[in-house]
């Protein structure tokens, strides 16, 4: 008997968001298929990949990130390095020295840092804030300020302090931002609805689902990836179909797996080899259940779950 393939397609798709500055800008989203079904339709534009960098620099203990980064050593050259990973398609910036509970760095000089960080880098840019809502209350409206003209991402735009966010980076500075619910599809859709209610457009922002590594409660963040790619494609829930970009980096890289030292566990391994492959895990699932970004540390993470994407899709 002759196989007869019966395509699922969607009459909904997900929105198309653009980031980078012109002649080196980005696009993600725009599909009307699960995700990686390419033998039903053609995939609009590719899953990304994101490296990260944090303004405290890399971790130098992990000998291959620290042979990666050699000679790399203020945020300019390690923004630039960090560029050249070969899969890297943007680059996130992580502001952890203006968190409060730690350095408590003032958000001007945070900011200033950005912009340096965005000159240096050939990719776009999408700026992690510090998971305070009112620091990045007070940082991010000046992180957008600094990064006029460069069209990036602003991530976390919460229910606690989406309105003066919003307003600052997409109305008056033309970025995007990333609104960021906890882990619940309704949480997501009712920021999303609070969000466009305030006149942003959709392509102006995209969605942060939430974080969890593989095997940390992990089945409640795909299982919420999942239900919102299915609802915005065949529901044509509007609310829900921006493109969803999930940090994977920082849950990966802190917990025990990633951490503890070999000489305490030798049976597992290099430490560093554990955190990338706990980073390739959680990537690969969150791609396979609907994100449409990842943002992972390691090159050889970024290289690997880059190199999955091209053979899907």
């Amino acid at each position: 008997m002759t196989f007869k393939p019966d395509p699922q397609t969607f009459a909904s798709s997900i929105k198309e968001v653009s980031f980078g500055p012109e002649g080196a800008a980005v696009t993600f989203g725009g599909s009307n298929v699960l995700p990686f079904y390419a033998f039903d339709a053609p995939i609009a534009h590719k899953p990304l990949v994101g490296i990260e960098i944090s303004d405290k620099g890399p971790d130098r203990e992990l000998p291959a990130l620290a042979a990666f980064y050699d000679g790399a050593n203020t945020l300019s050259e390690i923004a630039a390095r960090a560029c050249t990973a070969p899969g890297a398609d943007f680059l996130s910036l992580k502001l952890e020295g203006a968190d409060p509970n730690g350095d408590n760095m003032p958000s001007d000089e945070a900011a200033a840092l950005a912009k340096e960080v965005a000159d240096a880098s050939v990719l776009p840019l999408l700026v992690q804030g510090v998971d305070n809502v009112d620091k990045d209350a007070e940082l991010l409206p000046k992180v957008a300020e600094a990064l006029q003209g460069k069209n990036a991402i602003l991530m976390s735009a919460k229910e606690e302090n989406y309105k003066g966010i919003a307003v600052a980076a997409v109305t008056a500075y033309g970025q995007k931002i990333g609104a960021e619910s906890a882990v619940d599809i309704n949480l997501a859709k009712q920021l999303n609805v609070l969000i466009a209610q305030m006149g942003i457009q959709q392509g102006n922002y995209v969605m942060h689902l939430g974080n969890s590594a593989a095997g940390y409660g992990f089945e409640y963040l795909a299982s919420t990836i999942e239900r919102v790619k299915i609802a915005a494609l065949s529901q044509n829930d509007d609310a829900l179909q921006p493109p969803a970009v999930t940090p994977v980096a920082g849950d990966a890289w802190s917990v025990k797996e990633s951490l503890v030292s070999e000489a305490d566990f030798p049976e597992w391994g290099p430490r560093e080899q554990r955190g990338i492959e706990m980073e390739i895990s959680t990537a690969a699932a969150c791609l396979a259940s609907g994100s449409d970004a990842v943002i992972l540390r390691h090159p050889s993470s970024v290289e690997t779950i880059a190199k999955l994407i091209a053979e899907l899709v």
